[in-house]
């Protein structure tokens, strides 16, 4: 790592990369973070430069779905995994219609993938929706930066862009915390959704109610494979925008309503709070939330949130009831404060055992509840699955 002298000069001696490179590209790259660090590598993706929020995965596969969820939008992903792209990248595996994260930081890339869905190797799909990549870089010394001193605007070149450019750029670039990312990755128009699973193999697919559970999902992000477990789980679901008010969601007469997940700081989307607070005036409808609608349903309760240091995204995340243990696929940077959730009206029914943050809550009177991580499990472990049938078990009991 090279960091910025407290002189205005730049420190901009070449570094050879960490690991040796099989493809043929060879293009210099280079990170710049907003504290003066510099990494050097090469070039990966498409040739350009990027500014965003720097954080890091710790999964050690699912990289297609990471990079194409929308609660990445506006970040550069660390992925520690050492090599990415051995598996290539397919039509299925794909959370939204293109990726959603800004730029892409690994070890190393797989110049050859090896997999009988593989369709296309990573480098060349990364290129094509234009998404800019570093690899070659010490991809461990960054995340224990980053772990040290938390998650933090950078900017990825691969265009001939000289690191003290780089670091104007990244010093202009707004923090996530006061973001409302939501509101710019949500569907412009409603659509409904009636696919269960891309892939045919999913030994999870069960067959339906001979009457789907009318269910609206707000959208402020949300991945596709959530879209497929609820209707793998018998609902019919329509997806609204992120500004959806409750005129709007009363008018399609839904059984269950559910909140999903997305990027940015909770507290700025202001729209969603204000229906999830007008949601809980319907004492008797079952309203469900993952991750960013978790965190807006504990806003809308009264509740606050705060930004972790460096978030939690990966697949191994312990998280916790009495009696039960779990392991989640997560992804977010906020989380809301115990303390700050009224008692008598709210019950914590999980916490991240890793950290003690809140990972779930529920209602005491009303059938309502969120979690902070992602049941869909896409990528990551399937111990969570059972609260789509929860969310089910509630319209049923309902209806």
């Amino acid at each position: 790592m090279i960091r910025v002298p407290a002189a205005a000069t730049l420190d901009t001696r070449q570094e050879a990369p960490a690991a040796p490179s099989t493809a043929p590209d060879e293009a210099p790259a280079v990170l710049v973070l907003a504290d003066g660090t510099v990494l050097r590598g090469l070039a990966c993706g498409a040739r350009g430069s990027v500014c965003g929020e720097v954080v890091f995965n710790t999964g050690m596969t699912g990289y297609q779905e990471v990079l194409t969820d929308p609660s990445y939008a506006g970040q550069l992903i660390t992925f520690t995994y050492p090599e990415l792209g051995n598996t290539g990248v397919n039509g299925e595996d794909m959370e939204a219609d293109h990726a959603h994260a800004r730029g892409c930081i690994v070890r190393q890339l797989a110049p050859q993938p090896s997999n009988w869905r593989c369709q296309e190797t990573l480098d060349h799909w990364l290129s094509r929706q234009g998404v800019v990549g570093i690899r070659g870089v010490d991809t461990r010394a960054l995340v224990r930066h980053l772990r040290e001193g938390g998650a933090i605007n950078g900017a990825i070149a691969s265009d001939g862009t000289d690191p003290a450019t780089l670091l104007q750029q990244v010093l202009a670039t707004p923090a996530m915390d006061g973001l409302n990312l939501a509101a710019l990755v949500s569907t412009p128009e409603p659509y409904v959704w009636s696919r269960p699973c891309a892939a045919p193999f999913d030994a999870r697919l069960q067959p339906g109610p001979d009457r789907p559970y009318r269910v609206v999902a707000i959208d402020f992000g949300i991945k596709r494979a959530i879209l497929e477990r609820l209707v793998a789980h018998g609902c019919a679901v329509t997806v609204l925008p992120a500004d959806t008010t409750l005129d709007q969601v009363l008018a399609l007469q839904p059984e269950g309503v559910f909140l999903s997940n997305g990027p940015g700081d909770p507290a700025a989307v202001r729209e969603g709070i204000a229906l999830a607070t007008d949601l809980l005036q319907q004492p008797q409808l079952p309203v469900f939330g993952i991750c960013l609608g978790h965190q807006i349903l504990g806003l809308a309760l009264g509740g606050r949130s705060f930004k972790l240091g460096y978030g939690h995204r990966g697949l191994n995340h312990p998280c916790g009831s009495p009696g039960s243990v779990e392991i989640t696929s997560q992804n977010h940077g906020f989380a809301l404060d115990a303390a700050s959730l009224p008692a008598e009206r709210v019950r914590i029914t999980h916490l991240n055992l890793n950290d003690g943050t809140v990972a779930a809550l529920a209602l005491r009177r009303q059938p309502v509840f969120g979690v902070q991580y992602h049941p869909e499990a896409s990528p990551g472990p399937h111990d969570a699955d059972h609260h789509f049938a929860r969310f089910v078990a509630l319209m049923a009991e309902r209806r």
